[in-house]
């Protein structure tokens, strides 16, 4: 079965954007950005993926991309119809009439779980990555298989968290996680792997 991987770049103080949604402040020079490239190619942005010489390059680890309106909203403010044309994306959004389409990119009101254990059951494939924001990975927290996390040695103090609010509820159990790994950068960056351990 597909898993579904929370693959997001967080400060030190668990932020994976500002208050506004902006998350241009994590430092894409140093030693990790070409581990980065290399290992998740499918990561980067279609608009620069020729100028990095990636416009060919398959897919390593996933072939599916799911996000919010807000992480979306970035590219379409760029003047793009989607950040990821090169995977199936799926844009979660209470108002899909008002974001512009193209093919492979799908804006829907579904119920996010629902979509998630549909693809999760599809036979074949690679994994799904699971872009942000931080209230959709409140809303899939029970169908997350792994955290892979780009930490970097930033202090934001306040911002939209790596995990919603709502996962904080009362009554909600906590994720249990066990560390598969950790590799440090001379930028400052470390890039640290989690799963389910119950």
């Amino acid at each position: 079965m597909r898993k579904l991987i929370y693959y997001v770049a967080v400060t030190l103080d668990g932020y994976i954007a500002d208050p506004d949604g902006a998350f241009d402040f994590f430092p894409l020079e140093g030693d990790h950005g070409p581990w980065i490239v290399e290992n998740y190619p499918e990561s980067v942005p279609g608009h620069f993926r020729e100028q990095l010489g990636l416009a060919e390059t398959p897919p390593r680890v996933f072939d599916t991309v799911l996000m919010g309106r807000v992480t979306h909203q970035v590219a379409v403010d760029e003047g793009l119809s989607s950040g990821y044309p090169h995977l199936r994306q799926y844009v979660f959004t209470s108002r899909p009439d008002d974001l512009p389409t193209q093919e492979g990119l799908t804006i829907t009101p579904e119920d996010p779980v629902a979509v998630v254990r549909r693809l999760k059951a599809e036979q074949s494939g690679l994994d799904i990555w699971l872009c942000g924001g931080g209230a959709l990975a409140a809303t899939l927290i029970d169908e997350i298989d792994e955290l892979r996390l780009k930490i970097n040695p930033l202090v934001l103090g306040d911002g939209i968290p790596l995990i919603g609010a709502a996962a904080a509820e009362p009554g909600a159990s906590a994720m249990p996680l066990a560390r598969r790994m950790s590799r440090e950068f001379e930028s400052g960056v470390t890039y640290a792997e989690y799963v389910r351990s119950a």
